[in-house]
């Protein structure tokens, strides 16, 4: 739209995150969400490349004929499967769907280096499958092949209808109300329920000491998802204290059974990539760990608690607590100007 002559100054009041005042270009004062601004300058700070990880060790595992089992190969392949097309998939939401709508220019700072993090992700993946000499065409196809990906994938997409309409505008509690929606799946669930689980897969290698190339890639991916996951459930937050009318008790039993659905499909997805059970994981320990996780992202947004499930997998929480200390740029040949320690 083109851009208005005026000697009106921008009123902090009028900023939102949707139906705010014009945001026909960045204008960052005076910055309202100061969350966004603060999620960009600590992506800024984490950057980091995938081909700067050594996978060496990898190489040498994968080629082993003793080292892997069929079934951690098969965990392996499964879950990288997965992880190909979902971090696309966010992308394209972010860029075609989400940005176009967001009226606070802070969070759109912040959703233009989340969209570059999805692509350092999507690179990540493909050098692990370039590198170990995996099939390409058997990887980067499951999820039209693997039911289990499929469904999920499928899931997330079905919440895009609507929003990718060129036509679509917010404005209305319908129109609002599905962006909030959007928002919720892709933050709540996509980054917070489907990466954690396959993250944890991935990070169950790592503790036997194997694969351990591959889990550093998927330390620095979470460290970024967990920040999206951070800024998405700010973002609905904040969206539900500057339109309270849209939090209606139907809509939020809506986003209850969005999850309980997406439970559902992750246990599935668990069953595929170990029917057998690896490294003391199973799909029963997982279907436990997914229903933790749900719980803890319902409540972040304000709801109730649906399994009241414990965490089996407690070294996800070490993990990831260990993982601040750890400085990717120790081994690095080439200087950057900012460091990238991993913190979360």
């Amino acid at each position: 739209m083109p851009i208005k002559f005026t000697t009106d100054k921008i009123n902090i009041n009028d900023r939102r995150i949707i139906n705010g005042a014009d945001a026909d270009v960045i204008q960052l004062y005076p910055m309202k969400h100061t969350f966004a601004w603060d999620a960009y300058t600590v992506g800024n700070a984490n950057h980091w490349l995938p081909t700067e990880i050594n996978m060496q060790k990898d190489v040498e595992q994968w080629r082993s004929p003793i080292v892997l089992t069929e079934d951690e190969r098969k965990a392996f392949k499964t879950v990288l499967g997965f992880f190909t097309t979902a971090d696309s998939i966010a992308a394209n939401n972010i860029v075609i769907a989400a940005y176009r709508h967001i009226t606070s220019p802070e969070c759109r700072m912040y959703l233009l280096r989340q969209a570059y993090e999805e692509a350092i992700h999507t690179h990540a993946y493909q050098y692990i499958v370039e590198t170990l000499a995996l099939d390409e065409g058997e990887i980067f196809n499951m999820y039209r092949e693997v039911k289990s990906i499929y469904e999920k994938e499928s899931f997330i997409l079905a919440f895009n209808e609507g929003i990718f309409n060129p036509s679509f505008k917010t404005g209305t509690l319908e129109a609002d109300q599905k962006f909030l929606e959007n928002i919720i799946i892709f933050s709540v669930i996509m980054e917070g329920i489907f990466f954690y689980s396959s993250f944890a897969v991935i990070l169950g290698f790592k503790r036997q000491n194997k694969m351990v190339g591959t889990a550093e890639e998927i330390e620095y991916i979470m460290r970024d998802e967990s920040q999206h996951l951070n800024f998405g459930i700010e973002m609905v937050n904040t969206i539900k204290a500057e339109q309270p009318e849209l939090w209606t008790p139907a809509f939020q039993q809506k986003m209850i059974d969005h999850v309980k659905e997406a439970t559902r499909l992750e246990y599935q997805f668990a069953t595929t990539a170990f029917p057998k059970g690896i490294f003391g994981m199973n799909a029963d320990s997982f279907k436990q760990y997914i229903e933790y996780i749900a719980d803890r992202r319902l409540n972040r947004i304000g709801l109730p608690s649906q399994f009241n499930s414990q965490n089996p997998f407690t070294w996800m929480s070490e993990t990831i607590d260990l993982s601040k200390e750890k400085n990717f740029f120790e081994t690095r040949v080439t200087e950057y100007k900012t460091g990238g320690a991993l913190e979360w």
